[in-house]
């Protein structure tokens, strides 16, 4: 596991077809200015040279407003850029790969979808958080496999790290997800398809902050 701890709250991440390379730095200084503590860079289809490009204007806006910066898939991309860690999916590399690359300062994370093994498992290797999702309808993912928030609960309540809640979360509901046992909530469309992200995510964090008073 990392010495550095993932902050909870608001996980943020990026959408080519969302925030393009032209406001990419500006839409993600606004998440973080709203209170966005993590944001992940995630572009699955940029080659290697744009994505080195990109995350960069990522970093640099995170390192600007004191959030975490994490790179989706690419463990090789976020040590050479020096981001703050990786985000890993069942096709990426595994965790004691991507912590080799690493070193133990950054976070290594890991989607977990609705399997409870899995979790377990990543844990166990040397996660430091798991993702769990689909919580609710996503639209970024339609057909993703679904996770109920008594899933969701579960694991929080008997994992030894944090369980970040990914699928659909909006501000409608950040608040249930936080307080069903989430320890951050990622969001994409809700935050980034809104005009002004920065007041999106002030609306996001104060609704993770109450879902975060009803379970203490």
């Amino acid at each position: 596991m990392s010495s550095l701890q993932l902050p909870p709250g608001l996980y943020a991440i990026t959408d080519p077809g969302l925030l393009p390379e032209a406001v990419l730095g500006q839409g993600v200084a606004a998440a973080v200015a709203g209170g966005a503590r993590v944001v992940q860079y995630r572009d699955k289809t940029a080659d290697a040279a744009t994505r080195r490009r990109r995350g960069g204007l990522v970093l640099a806006a995170c390192r600007a407003g004191g959030a975490l910066c994490i790179i989706n898939d690419d463990p090789a991309l976020a040590a050479e850029l020096g981001a703050d860690g990786v985000h890993l999916g069942r096709d990426d590399d595994d965790i004691e790969a991507a912590r080799r690359l690493l070193g133990p300062g950054r976070l290594v994370g890991l989607s977990c979808y609705n399997e409870p093994q899995r979790a377990r498992a990543a844990a166990a290797a040397g996660a430091d958080y798991v993702g769990i999702g689909s919580v609710w309808p996503s639209a970024t993912k339609p057909a993703a496999v679904r996770a109920p928030l008594a899933l969701l609960g579960e694991l929080a309540a008997t994992l030894p790290i944090p369980v970040v809640a990914i699928g659909g979360i909006n501000r409608d509901n950040a608040e249930a997800t936080v307080a069903a046992g989430a320890h951050a909530v990622a969001v994409i469309r809700d935050l980034f398809e809104d005009p002004d992200p920065r007041s999106a995510a002030q609306v996001l964090s104060a609704a993770c902050e109450r879902g975060r008073a009803q379970i203490k």
